[in-house]
């Protein structure tokens, strides 16, 4: 059959390669391992019981779930075969933003996946107009479940659906999803069938991966990244598996993914566990561990292995692959930008990471590099996929055109005409250029956010993103960000690595008792120091870090300093800590 709508994916599978495990997640403690035909099974019964709600083609329902798990799956097919539209929800958006979502694409229904959300959006339903119920995945008392809808949907006629299905264009709204935007309210990115299906056809034949096939996720479902790349396994046969971040460690041993998305923060984090288990070992150990990693600091894609090299292979990375559970094949990063050392050193030690690039408004992959010799280049973000075309505008801006590209911003047709032009290019805001490897392969680089350039007092203008991405490949550093806009100098906030630091200190005799102590020490504020001095040579002299300020707390998207998908929230870090930017310049 041929795959035209988002709905055929699964029914594809059940065609060419049906599984036993289709999708999988912990519930109530155990794996809950759905077939395709249970899935396709599920799928239908909430289909049936969503039109006894009576939910139209056209309608909006909206969901809304806390970690990865099969009901979402259920209810995404089961919405989507009626010609309903998936609207899905951050769990870690603020309450006035649950609002304005579920009010503007007037959302008939939600459905949450626990009581935490349950409690944030059921208060929501007399302030919507047309909101007419929240359901949850979870038993939760007081509260619909969506086992009703299902129970509801039992003994119906399938044909129904078909006939419905049947009238489904792929150029037909599948999908708003609401972007989470560094600045303003969020806006309702329109996705087509045939936007999405065109990314997974394509990205499919790149991937190194087979019918039966694992895989492991994690990344959030609402976000079009990992949505697509579920779509995607699911056309190819491969088992997902789901996880939550907390116990990921855990599942990466017991599944064994072959394959698996991730975000770079994801990667550093793992980096710097591995290099802190490392500076915990002792004599010839301790020598042998940071000779393989300087190894690997000289990585380049295609590289064949020496003979030392190999050594380095049996002593110290095979255990970094079993690690990740032995069986990987491969792991493509997006979202935000992949600093340089975290794809070189993975990729010498067996785990190839290969970086792509796209937004939610793309469906989402423009570019990404591919698994193939001669496919990838090393600080790039790939080479367009097929059938996109991938321009540079005279002020640099990276303009895109393709079947992927959305349909636009619900109800904002302004908004729209400011990035997507009437013959079909997309702006992406992102600065770049074409590099050309050994192959002759030409690659795209981003080398900023078009938006996000700050300019010096002076006049200069500086892009802040590669230098905190080369600052953050060291692993003392947690966060970053540069700031200098209208100053004479460029100056940095940093979110040191709080474990490594913490084991900096004991072994150099540092005591503290808190972490304002800790970041205020001399010794401290010193190393530091002697870290932007050793990456400072790397930049330009207006674009070197003069000065630094140490912050205690993690930013993350619940206390508002990063967006859901992890990137800067800038004007929020500037206003957060305007008295610590502020000292930096004044002292």
């Amino acid at each position: 059959m041929e795959v035209k709508r988002l709905f055929d994916v699964l029914h594809y599978q059940k065609e060419n390669h049906p599984q036993q495990v289709a999708l999988a997640s912990v519930k109530n403690g155990n794996w809950w391992k759905v077939s395709t035909d249970e899935l396709i099974d599920l799928s239908n019964k909430l289909s049936l019981g969503l039109l006894k709600l009576g939910i139209q083609k056209g309608d909006k329902v909206a969901t809304v779930t806390s970690s990865n798990r099969v009901e979402w799956n259920i209810c995404d097919q089961g919405i989507g075969q009626i010609g309903a539209i998936n609207v899905p929800l951050y769990p870690t958006i603020s309450k006035n933003d649950y609002k304005h979502i579920l009010t503007h694409s007037e959302s008939k229904i939600c459905i949450v996946s626990d009581s935490g959300l349950y409690d944030r959006v059921k208060d929501l339903v007399d302030e919507i107009p047309n909101l007419q119920g929240v359901y949850t995945f979870d038993q939760i008392e007081g509260a619909k479940n969506y086992e009703e809808i299902i129970k509801a949907g039992e003994g119906g006629n399938v044909a129904d659906i078909k006939a419905i299905s049947d009238t489904i264009h792929p150029d037909e709204l599948a999908t708003l999803i609401y972007t989470s935007g560094t600045t303003g309210l969020p806006k309702g990115v329109m996705l087509s069938h045939n936007n999405i299906i065109s990314n997974v056809l394509t990205v499919r034949a790149e991937l190194p991966i087979e019918a039966g096939h694992t895989s492991l996720s994690f990344l959030p479902l609402c976000h079009i990244f990992e949505r697509m790349v579920i779509y995607t396994y699911l056309h190819a046969g491969v088992n997902v598996h789901y996880s939550d971040i907390d116990t990921l460690k855990d599942k990466l041993s017991t599944v064994r993914p072959h394959f698996f998305t991730t975000v770079p923060r994801l990667l550093e984090k793992v980096y710097e566990g591995i290099v802190n288990k490392g500076l915990a070992l002792t004599g010839i150990k301790k020598k042998l561990f940071f000779w393989a990693l300087e190894m690997a600091d000289g990585y380049e894609y295609d590289q064949k292995p020496s003979f030392m090299f190999k050594i380095a292979d049996k002593l110290i990375f095979s255990k970094w692959r079993e690690g990740l559970g032995g069986r990987i094949m491969g792991i493509v990063t997006g979202s935000a930008a992949c600093p340089l050392k975290m794809a070189r050193v993975f990729s010498a030690a067996g785990i190839p990471i290969r970086e792509g690039y796209g937004l939610t408004e793309t469906s989402p992959v423009l570019t990404f590099n591919r698994f193939s010799e001669g496919g990838a280049m090393l600080g790039t973000v790939g080479m367009p996929i097929k059938d996109v075309e991938i321009k540079i505008a005279e002020d640099g801006e990276i303009l895109a055109k393709g079947p992927n590209i959305m349909q636009g911003y619900y109800k904002e047709p302004e908004k729209t005409a400011e990035v997507l032009s009437e013959d079909g290019w997309f702006s992406t805001g992102d600065v770049g250029t074409f590099v050309t490897n050994n192959a002759g392969n030409k690659f795209l680089k981003i080398t900023d956010r078009k938006k996000e350039l700050l300019k010096t007092s002076g006049g200069k203008y500086v892009a802040p993103a590669p230098i905190e991405g080369k600052f953050r490949e060291n692993f003392f550093i947690e966060q970053i960000m540069v700031v200098g806009e209208g100053k004479k100098f460029v100056s940095a906030v940093i979110v040191p690595a709080f474990p490594v630091l913490e084991q900096y200190a004991k072994e150099n005799g540092i005591s503290f008792s808190s972490r304002d102590e800790l970041i205020a020490n001399p010794k401290v504020q010193a190393k530091y120091q002697s870290i932007i001095d050793e990456l400072n040579p790397n930049f330009s002299h207006i674009e070197q870090i003069k000065k630094f300020k140490l912050l205690k707390t993690e930013w993350t998207p619940e206390t508002t300093e990063l967006t859901p998908t992890m990137k800067l929230k800038r004007k929020v870090i500037n206003q957060k800590y305007e008295k610590e930017i502020d000292s930096i310049y004044n002292d």
